[in-house]
């Protein structure tokens, strides 16, 4: 380890040793930064090697996008992800990176265009800007500043509240207008203070019905702030990691929903002072939210669990019709749930907007007579029947 008295830092000055740290990475490859990763080979042929080079990520959340898709890459350091990404979406997909790092920004804007015309399309753009803050572009900024340079504090003024504008009006990344974030190794170098506001912005972005799949360094401890203050271990990725149940609890507390681990490191990536920090990559999804309507539609849980609840505190029984809501009816055939029900709509459909009250979380269990209201009491005739059920 480092001399943790010529590496003191507090979470407020993360940033200035995580851009120090990745701009001499983006020009020498530091292996300190690196973990193992099997990506798919038919997508690495026709990207550079020095981007290949400058991979400093703990996983591949590439594999979770797809065709037609808009990525967000957060963090996406010399583009690797991104250019990978850019195959898999097609002409009619669009992958967007955000980093703050000029070096890394400038790997992948030279070699941007060299992708784009081996692929015979650009679909791929680099920004400049936090990814706590995606907001404000900081290049707009930037070039804002050069013809106002700031000389006193009226400016400074003007300058706050160019910044505001530029956040509400030229938005970097507008609500509503992402298909999927991915992120490899990046949202623990973000400082514990804006962590917060990092989760909340990626649910601002997604679209409804969205998705994330982030691979990050989590702890199976919290980090003490001993070694929170030590600003390489926070750069090299250790440190500034959340807790694995850190990690579930701050996507849930933006709103996210259908929280999963996807993969989980076996061995740790390292140890510091007996905490075990590892790779894990984890899926979430955007789209619980909005009004609840009695449709008369039931669920039925597969199993093998004997029971279980989802993220808005319903249990639902294994072979139960479970009576729902219209919103948990048809979030429930989606991902990433649609492998885990049996649907079961009424005989007659619900056209008329009926409120739906329930008492409690609790789903109760939906009577057949319900399903089958409205509906005309019928005999089926066994010989009609042209073969066996």
């Amino acid at each position: 380890m480092d001399n943790p008295t010529e590496l003191e830092a507090t979470n407020s000055d993360v940033r200035e040793e995580v851009q120090k740290r990745y701009g001499e990475g983006a020009k020498a490859v530091e292996a300190a930064l690196c973990c193992p990763i099997d990506y798919d080979p038919k997508y690495l042929k026709i990207i550079p090697q020095d981007v290949l080079d400058r991979d400093y990520g703990c996983g591949d959340p590439s594999r979770y996008v797809r065709k037609g898709d808009t990525v967000l890459d957060l963090g996406s350091g010399g583009g690797k992800i991104c250019f990978i990404a850019s195959q898999i979406v097609g002409p009619e997909g669009k992958v967007i990176g955000i980093d703050m790092t000029d070096d890394m920004l400038s790997l992948a804007r030279a070699n941007a265009p060299i992708i784009a015309e081996s692929l015979g399309y650009a679909n791929v753009e680099f920004k400049r800007g936090h990814i706590e803050d995606l907001k404000l572009d900081l290049d707009k900024l930037s070039n804002w500043l050069s013809e106002h340079p700031i000389k006193n504090l009226s400016d400074l003024e003007k300058l706050e509240a160019e910044t505001l504008r530029m956040k509400s009006e030229l938005t970097m990344i507008p609500d509503n207008s992402v298909d999927v974030i991915v992120s490899n190794c990046v949202l623990n170098l973000v400082s514990d203070r804006k962590k917060k506001q990092l989760f909340h912005e990626m649910f601002r972005v997604l679209k409804v019905g969205g998705r994330i799949a982030v691979s990050d360094i989590v702890s199976d401890e919290e980090s003490p702030e001993e070694l929170k203050e030590n600003s390489r271990l926070w750069s090299g990725c250790i440190s500034g990691a959340l807790t694995e149940m850190g990690f579930v609890s701050a996507l849930e507390e933006a709103g996210f929903h259908g929280v999963k681990i996807d993969k989980y490191d076996d061995e740790p990536w390292q140890i510091v002072e007996g905490i075990e920090y590892r790779s894990a990559t984890y899926l979430a999804y955007k789209g619980k939210q909005g009004v609840c309507l009695e449709k008369n539609q039931a669920l039925i849980y597969k199993g093998p669990w004997r029971s279980v609840y989802d993220d808005d505190g319903h249990c639902f029984k294994r072979g139960v019709r479970s009576a729902v809501c219209e919103k948990t009816y048809t979030l429930m055939q989606k991902e990433p749930y649609k492998d885990m029900f049996y649907k079961v709509e009424p005989n007659v459909k619900i056209e008329d907007v009926i409120e739906w009250i329930p008492s409690s979380c609790e789903v109760r269990v939906r009577d057949p007579q319900e399903t089958k209201k409205g509906s005309t009491k019928i005999t089926t005739d066994p010989s009609q029947k042209g073969d066996c059920c």
